[in-house]
């Protein structure tokens, strides 16, 4: 197969965001006197959203009405935006991949559960060194993955058709993103989900190192 370009997932994939968001929605937790979870846990809660990252962090039946939710969705965000710095990193291999698309002008994007605002200003401080074509993250207008609509956004603005295209992701609902859109879907070991986990998800190929991708374009 002849790729052309790459779409990568964000949080897990790009960037080692799991501390951060663990320790902002544990810091939430803990003001309003629930218990709270190991940063391993965090594994599962997150990937799919502010909003499920709540509903699974919360204790079950919390959420009786949407404002109760809304409210946490909230106070995270407002935590996370003190604190999501403080340990975040792109992972080790990803400024090497990152350097070598760049060198053989391989256009890259991000399409990402995270919210779009949180998704620019990561993007935007910790892999500034890099260009990418766009970068998409939950906004009026772009549904939540699996579904692919802001992949295909992205895929219609390149003029490249999805098949041509890597979807590098580390969770199942990235590997189900890509199949929804017609894309390579390509999955990432190192971030916060089993290779079994991507397998099952619909991954064409598993990847164990962030450099390992570097081999689907020579």
């Amino acid at each position: 197969m002849n790729h052309k370009a790459i779409i990568f997932d964000l949080d897990g994939t790009l960037l080692d965001t799991l501390q951060d968001l663990a320790l902002s929605v544990n810091n939430v937790l803990r003001q309003k006197g629930y218990s709270e979870h190991s940063v391993d846990a965090y594994r599962y809660f997150v990937g799919d959203g502010i909003e499920k990252l709540a509903e699974r962090a919360f204790p079950a039946g919390t959420f009786v009405e949407k404002m109760d939710l809304d409210l946490a969705v909230r106070e995270i965000k407002e935590e996370y935006g003190r604190r999501w710095a403080d340990n975040t990193r792109p992972y080790r291999g990803v400024p090497e991949l990152l350097n070598f698309l760049e060198e053989k002008q391989i256009p890259k994007a991000i399409f990402s559960n995270k919210p779009h605002e949180f998704a620019l200003l990561t993007v935007d401080v910790l892999l500034a060194d890099w260009s990418f074509f766009d970068i998409i993250g939950i906004r009026a207008g772009t549904p939540r993955k699996p579904d692919p609509e802001g992949a295909m956004q992205i895929a219609r603005a390149l003029q490249i058709k999805p098949r041509e295209i890597i979807y590098l992701g580390d969770t199942s609902t990235d590997m189900q993103t890509a199949v929804a859109g017609g894309f390579y879907p390509l999955g990432a070991l190192w971030g916060f989900r089993t290779g079994e986990e991507l397998l099952k998800g619909g991954a064409q190929d598993l990847v164990r190192e962030p450099f390992d991708v570097a081999d689907y374009f020579k």
